[in-house]
């Protein structure tokens, strides 16, 4: 079976670094022109749920493992309803996919849902000036969009950057919607969509719990509406010093010290509320294979990440807060950056990293548990009193 992957071998494209650096490579996907934010993820499998991870919204996904595509695209992977990066890069397409759940290529899938991307390039070579230069931003064009090289770069660095950026309403659901227990309902938890990854509260329905997900304009009365036993924030997109009424309803919360969880964008979110900033990493994390260290139990973790940004809190003390005191709980190994934080006074928590583990492996599914813990033992407190 031959993919359209063929037939774009024969369109010219090239992909334009804000700094001027420039690689040419051939069309993949969809052709035309896009522009986002230059990241790369290390993931050697994944890509599907990659694709379809709203938190990538407004970015131009480089993939480091060279060969992409093997397994093609199925109906039973995607994280979303769409696929939210703003273009892809691949150095070696597959030109024909080979699983027995795939329905059709990446490649057309690409084309499908109009996603501009580029093969054939130098994947390590990008990699490792993105790792020196940091992410930045880029645009890819193709076709009739190929012209001359420094008009390219003019019109790519007219782009916004990603800091500054406020994008979790752009991704997140319009209107509530409600993921049911599995099996007996233990509790109720209000999810407030940033992006979520639809494996997050599948992960949480699995244990009992029934999942109300909430626009990411949802109000403390939006929360509470709901007569929650827990609160859960998502990861997503976007600089989170502009979500200031995420943080404001973050607060809220941990007025009423109610059970919380944040993920990703839910830890920087929980970060801010405890006021601490937060700050744009030079070129952030991404993939499958992060190892970062749980300091209440000292065992390493091999975690899935998708983060740009993170939380300026002291790692070797504990801090004052106007809702108790909250410590460190996580670490990047590679760079000591702050991977999850713990309240010593109320029941909140939240990690940087994706415990929900689509892809990624499954250390940190505890997590999930974790949680469920403080919900128990905020119903039995309540009961006894």
């Amino acid at each position: 079976m031959t993919t359209s992957t063929r037939g774009a071998a024969k369109t010219p494209a090239v992909l334009v670094l804000e700094d001027g650096r420039i690689f040419r490579g051939r069309a993949y996907g969809a052709h035309g022109e896009t522009f986002g934010e230059a990241v790369f993820s290390t993931g050697m499998t994944g890509y599907q749920e990659t694709l379809t991870d709203p938190s990538y919204h407004r970015q131009v996904v480089v993939m480091t493992a060279p060969h992409v595509g093997n397994t093609g695209v199925n109906d039973e992977d995607p994280e979303s309803s769409r696929i939210w990066v703003a273009g892809y890069v691949v150095r070696d397409p597959a030109r024909v996919p080979s699983n027995w759940r795939s329905r059709r290529s990446l490649d057309e899938e690409l084309v499908a849902q109009g996603v501009v991307g580029i093969c054939g390039v130098d994947t390590r070579a990008l990699t490792r000036h993105l790792r020196e230069r940091g992410a930045m931003r880029v645009g890819i064009f193709s076709g009739a969009s190929v012209a001359d090289d420094e008009a390219l770069l003019a019109r790519v660095r007219e782009v916004p950057q990603m800091k500054g950026a406020n994008l979790s309403a752009e991704v997140a659901t319009k209107e509530a919607y409600v993921v049911p227990a599995i099996g007996e309902k233990k509790f109720t938890v209000a999810a407030v969509d940033l992006g979520i990854k639809g494996m997050t509260p599948h992960r949480m329905a699995q244990r009992g719990i029934e999942v109300h997900v909430l626009p990411a304009t949802a109000t403390v009365e939006d929360v509470y509406a709901v007569n929650p036993d827990g609160v859960f924030f998502s990861n997503g997109p976007g600089d989170p010093a502009t979500a200031d009424g995420p943080v404001a309803v973050m607060r809220g919360v941990l007025e009423r010290k109610t059970p919380l969880f944040g993920i990703c964008f839910g830890n920087q979110i929980l970060g801010r509320a405890l006021g601490f900033g937060t700050y744009k990493l030079k070129y952030g994390h991404r993939g499958i294979n992060q190892p970062v260290q749980d300091r209440t139990t000292g065992k390493v973790e091999v975690t899935a990440h998708n983060h740009g940004f993170a939380v300026d809190a002291p790692l070797d003390k504990v801090s004052e807060t106007p809702y108790g005191r909250v410590e460190v709980s996580h670490v990047c190994l590679n760079d000591q950056v702050v991977e999850g934080l713990r309240l010593l006074d109320q029941p909140a928590f939240s990690v940087q990293y994706h415990p929900e583990a689509a892809a990624g492996p499954h250390d940190a599914a505890y997590l999930f548990d974790r949680f469920t813990s403080l919900m128990e033992t905020a119903q039995m407190e309540a009961e006894r009193a």
